[in-house]
């Protein structure tokens, strides 16, 4: 069975659900939902489990269409409550966990680091303080360990076997056996040493393609005036402000809208959760802003045109990526 493209939007009182299925028969098909869940079946398409952000009910004003031109089929269903807002709609790796498993507690757990990370739950809330700890001299026995890198430091002897590739991919030699602290010395020894003062000169005295770029208006500006005209409108109902749209109980306006290509990702992504300590958290957000930094600074030097070198470029300016740190 194939698993189908799709898309979900809404409205105050409907949640709307187009499905690809192209090679399908439309006079055949099966449509399931209740309350959270959404099940569809049109021979070779088979969307198994969509775990809904919200409930939906079967009041008689559900509806159904299939157009033969793009091979879409839509389908209409009427929210339980009229007017909530079902957040989460363009997360799709999130809507195909079946539910069991986003409740399911945990084969392994750390008791004693429980009560903690419990107060942690809101990001808002977060402490970004650096916790100090004392130094410790590196014994000569632990010299010949093996480190980890990766998203939240969980992964090891991954890059080894790849020594002859890495110099192609990212900066530092054999980071199995050069710790984090070692890897950013490594760092800065390296831009010290690559850093030419004429260059920036040159650049300094001959700045026209510099200012150039700098007019240059990324989409994410146009983005935000938009929320931000769109916050201030006048409505007489409760306004919801979201990352992704504004919406009251008239109308939901996506300020930001994910791409078919990007969509296709996002069904291939697998949903995971990690068990991270704070200084763990600390490090991933921080390693997070790394690479957005990296990204807006492609963009921007680019002016939004993508090339065979803009995943060059990034990987290059972040250090999480390039140095591993």
């Amino acid at each position: 069975m194939i698993t189908p493209a799709f898309e979900l939007s809404q409205d105050p009182d409907f949640l709307k659900i187009i499905i690809k299925i192209p090679y399908a028969r439309a006079s055949e098909f099966d449509v399931y939902f209740e309350g959270e869940d959404f099940k569809f079946y049109a021979k070779p398409y088979f969307l198994r489990q969509l775990t809904l952000p919200g409930r939906v009910v079967e009041d008689g004003r559900e509806k159904a269409s299939y157009n033969t031109d793009e091979g879409t089929f839509t389908i209409q269903l009427p929210k339980e409550i009229p007017g909530q807002y079902f957040e989460g709609l363009d997360m799709l790796t999130s809507l195909l966990t079946p539910k069991k498993l986003k409740s399911a507690t945990p084969l392994v757990e750390e008791i004693a680091a429980s009560a903690h990370l419990s107060e942690e739950e809101d990001d808002d809330d977060f402490d970004w303080e650096i916790e100090q700890t004392p130094y410790e001299e590196t014994a000569e026995s632990t010299l010949q360990q093996k480190y980890c890198y990766g998203f939240g430091n969980l992964h090891s002897a991954v890059l080894q076997r790849l020594q002859d590739e890495l110099t192609d991919v990212i900066d530092i030699k054999d980071p199995d056996r050069v710790p984090v602290s070692e890897r950013r010395r490594k760092r800065l020894a390296a831009e010290a040493a690559k850093f030419d003062p004429d260059h920036y000169l040159a650049d300094f005295f001959e700045d026209e393609a510099i200012e150039h770029v700098l007019k240059y208006k990324p989409w994410w500006i146009d983005a935000h005036k938009k929320k931000t005209a769109l916050q201030h409108q006048e409505c007489d109902g409760q306004t919801f402000v979201c990352h992704f749209c504004i919406c009251n109980q008239f109308t939901f306006t996506f300020v930001v809208v994910f791409s078919e290509e990007e969509r296709e990702q996002l069904r291939k992504f697998k949903n995971k959760s990690y068990l991270l300590d704070k200084r763990t958290r600390h490090h991933v957000y921080l390693g997070l802003i790394d690479i957005l930094l990296a990204y807006c600074y492609e963009i921007c030097v680019n002016e939004g045109d993508k090339n065979v070198e803009s995943p060059w470029n990034v990987r290059k300016l972040s250090a999480t990526l390039c140095w591993l740190e």
